[in-house]
């Protein structure tokens, strides 16, 4: 997956979607074009059990990292791995949490050597919970929660535009992602082909390559040809 998806929706939107309480504080504001260490929502359980709405920086910091430098390399983590490494078994196992999204982006590289930008999104506009997990990192006087989007291999069309794609959370599975769960692992599985039936493949326009641009025009279709055969395809 790369480093940049889309959360549009607001705190009141988000925290009746996902049944949640609303703890933002009114921090959270319609972001086309998130990038690694951005401030976005997320859901988690609180201690008492029930969830919670929140913002968090996107890249992942163990409560052991010294300083906050490498949060932006840590803004994903392989499903096929999450347990077993040290930086994120402890969050796997403890503390999970759902990263609401309107899509995410990838770039293909173009046989003219150009890259075309495409947007992964639910064709009928509904919210995609991404697998995510979180820390909550101190340093002095500053405390920061943090969190990294789980991925997992590609499938169907959407291998033409990357090999990796976030893990993507059906509804009926978020309160086992979230709570107790003895065997998190089988909620990696592969996304249903139904699921997957449900996304489209928006090619977008160049401008959310810069970090600095916002705006729903990042979102809208271009026009461009088809997906190169996979033969000629070079990923990012």
């Amino acid at each position: 997956m790369c480093g940049r998806y889309a959360t549009t929706r607001g705190s009141g939107e988000l925290s009746a979607l996902f049944e949640s309480s609303d703890d933002t504080d009114g921090a959270i504001r319609p972001d086309h074009n998130v990038a690694p260490t951005d401030r976005v929502p997320l859901v988690r359980l609180t201690p008492e059990g029930h969830r919670s709405l929140c913002v968090a920086r996107w890249g992942f910091l163990p409560h052991w990292s010294r300083s906050a430098a490498g949060a932006a390399r840590m803004i994903n983590a392989r499903a096929e791995t999450v347990a077993t490494r040290r930086a994120y078994a402890g969050a796997f196992t403890r503390r999970r949490c759902l990263v609401p999204a309107d899509g995410w982006y990838e770039w293909v590289r173009q046989p003219d050597g150009g890259r075309q930008a495409y947007f992964m999104t639910p064709a009928d506009g509904s919210v995609l919970a991404l697998a995510g997990i979180w820390s909550v990192w101190e340093s002095g006087a500053e405390s920061r929660l943090t969190f990294s989007v789980l991925t997992t291999a590609a499938l169907g069309e959407l291998a033409e535009v990357h090999d990796r794609m976030p893990v993507l959370l059906p509804p009926d599975q978020w309160s086992s992602w979230l709570g107790p769960c003895d065997e998190p692992e089988r909620l990696l599985a592969p996304a249903s082909p139904d699921r997957l039936a449900g996304l489209e493949i928006r090619p977008v326009g160049p401008a959310v390559g810069d970090v600095r641009n916002d705006g729903p025009e990042l979102t809208a279709r271009v026009s461009v040809p088809p997906l190169p055969a996979p033969s000629e395809l070079t990923l990012f």
